[in-house]
């Protein structure tokens, strides 16, 4: 192990939130030479298997912290955005408590879409032309006065499902009705941005920094739809692969130039550092690499290829964004290409099922990696517990090769009505 001026005094962590992102931080982090211990809060039946979970929800942030200081924890590391959005960073850093991820002044890159949008058109961020509505007749008017494609999002965080893309004005007043009128995201649509629609293939990168150096780890690129060749509604995501064939260390170069470079150098000039992972949505149009959107801690699925790949300590990463002195050279991959498949449960995105057995999780090969997303134990047995339930991941030489090894063990794992996609990365 490289000597990055770090004692080796072992030191335990907790990982906030109960996902498949989760259980991969958890995962990646059981493995830090630093570490000596794993906490989840609340966890699922998968982190279990990696870790400690403790019954301690992410919105209680009292019993988090207590647990913090009872347990003398070295570092946390907070999965969702909600409770980032809330200011759980800045509780823990009042308490002198090491937490990885942005302030919530930092974290309105994700809370508040206007916000984003307007810091980005201040610092000339390429991003798709917007404007922001709060009153549902004006942005009516709007739109009648503007017809063609756009894209309505909610400004507030609707878990990752805030977005209809409209073909035309017909769909757009329909959508603006849903958020504005009929409240599907809740509070998230009391502010809306009506925006162009950019057309080109999405990237996601996901940037470690510590609020001055910024480190990309692989591109990854997500399937959002919930049925095969992109069709059906959004969801959170239906698989993903890392790194994506026609990304080259070029691009990647650019978009931390024109995009990443300015937003951290941003932030900091506010007197808002952002420190933490920035994930990075990303539309590659024909002018250039413009954002979608930004969100404040990693995304899922993308981080269950992008950390398999990733050749380095991330407890040490962590600890080295907190402490200011991130290094590039910290932050190593793996050959070859990573990709993941999400089983969902019957019905998702819309109402599903919970409590469904699963089966055949014991059948697969050692180097499959699965990492629970919405499952918890019941009277000894995994059951489903969420609308991703899995996500069954595979590395490979190429990309080509780990598609088709992940996709040689999902068919061996069974819930009733379990549905995936079967055209993850191709």
């Amino acid at each position: 192990m490289e000597d990055f001026g770090y004692s080796l005094h072992k030191i335990s962590v907790l990982v906030i939130g109960s996902g498949g992102r989760e259980h991969a931080l958890a995962w990646k982090l059981a493995q830090s030479p630093l570490v000596e211990r794993v906490y989840v809060a609340p966890g699922n039946a998968g982190t279990a298997l990696v870790a400690e979970n403790v019954p301690i929800a992410e919105d209680d942030f009292a019993g988090l912290m207590a647990f913090a200081q009872e347990k003398g924890l070295g570092l946390t590391a907070v999965g969702p955005e909600v409770p980032l959005a809330n200011g759980i960073v800045d509780r823990f850093q009042a308490a002198g408590l090491p937490i990885f991820g942005p302030t919530q002044a930092a974290a309105q890159l994700e809370a508040s879409k206007a916000f984003a949008k307007t810091f980005m058109q201040e610092m000339g961020i390429p991003t798709a032309k917007a404007t922001v509505f709060t009153d549902y007749e004006e942005a009516r008017e709007y739109l009648a006065q503007n017809p063609g494609p756009v894209v309505i999002k909610a400004s507030g965080l609707a878990a990752g499902k805030g977005v209809i893309v409209c073909d035309d004005t017909a769909e757009a007043e329909m959508a603006l009705q849903e958020i504005m009128l009929d409240r599907a995201f809740g509070g998230a649509g009391d502010e809306v941005l009506i925006e162009e629609r950019m057309v080109g293939p999405e990237l996601s990168l996901l940037v470690l920094t510590d609020g001055a150096t910024a480190v990309p780890l692989l591109p990854a690129r997500d399937h959002k739809r919930i049925y095969d060749g992109d069709h059906g509604p959004n969801t959170g995501g239906m698989g993903a692969y890392a790194p994506p064939p026609d990304v080259t260390p070029e691009l990647i170069d650019e978009i931390m130039a024109t995009i990443v470079q300015p937003t951290i150098c941003g932030m900091a000039e506010r007197g808002t550092p952002y420190v933490g992972v920035l994930y990075v949505g990303l539309m590659l149009t024909a002018v250039g690499p413009k954002v979608i959107e930004f969100n404040c801690r990693f995304g899922d699925p993308e981080t269950q290829v992008v950390l398999p790949m990733l050749d380095g300590d991330l407890a040490e990463i962590m600890l080295a964004c907190i402490e200011g002195r991130l290094a590039p050279e910290m932050v190593r991959f793996y050959e070859g290409a990573c990709a993941t498949v999400v089983l969902a449960a019957p019905g998702y995105p819309g109402p599903y099922p919970k409590g469904l057995a699963i089966t055949g999780l014991d059948d697969l090969p050692d180097d499959m990696l699965v990492f629970h997303a919405g499952t918890k134990m019941s009277e000894g047995q995994i059951v489903t517990n969420g609308g991703r339930v899995l996500a069954v991941s595979a590395r490979g030489e190429d990309l080509e090769t780990a598609v088709a090894w992940v996709y040689t063990a999902v068919p061996k794992i069974y819930f009733e009505g379990v549905h995936y996609r079967r055209d993850i990365g191709r």
